[in-house]
């Protein structure tokens, strides 16, 4: 997807894990996040603009907490109106067990989605570093 100018739109570049820069070359070695141990795995530059892509402290971290704690405040959206139809009236939370029936399945949804958090956490902290078309295409010396 692009814009009127043709230049591919910020969110979905980042959603694709499209390169900060140009927005088209392909940033992690695998477009799948399997094999676990190669998830974050970043490719040294971009092939399509040549952006160098990795560096000492490009980790995204703390990135990733925070995207985890924004993953336990929006199970709330959803956790919250089923607790009010499933649980009986008159009855407060502090009564019955659904204080650790939220914890429990917000762990359950962190774990499962963590792999693409952590995926997504170093593209917010490429994104925030690298500039659209900032690089030059890398040419071969002859």
């Amino acid at each position: 997807m692009s814009n009127a100018t043709g230049k591919p739109l910020l969110i979905t570049s980042l959603f694709r894990m499209k390169c900060p820069s140009c927005r088209k070359g392909y940033v992690f070695q695998n477009k799948s996040v399997f094999p676990l141990s190669k998830t974050v795995a970043l490719k040294e530059q971009c092939e399509v603009c040549g952006q160098k892509l990795m560096s000492e402290k490009n980790n995204g971290a703390g990135m990733n907490y925070a995207l985890t704690v924004a993953i336990f405040f929006l199970n709330l959206c959803w956790y919250t109106p089923l607790y009010i139809y499933i649980s009986k009236p008159n009855v407060h939370w502090y009564e019955d067990n659904s204080v650790e029936w939220y914890l429990l399945s917000s762990t359950i949804v962190v774990i499962l989605l963590q792999p693409w958090l952590m995926r997504l956490s170093r593209m917010v902290y490429l994104y925030l570093y690298v500039n659209f078309g900032t690089s030059e295409k890398v040419t071969a010396k002859d």
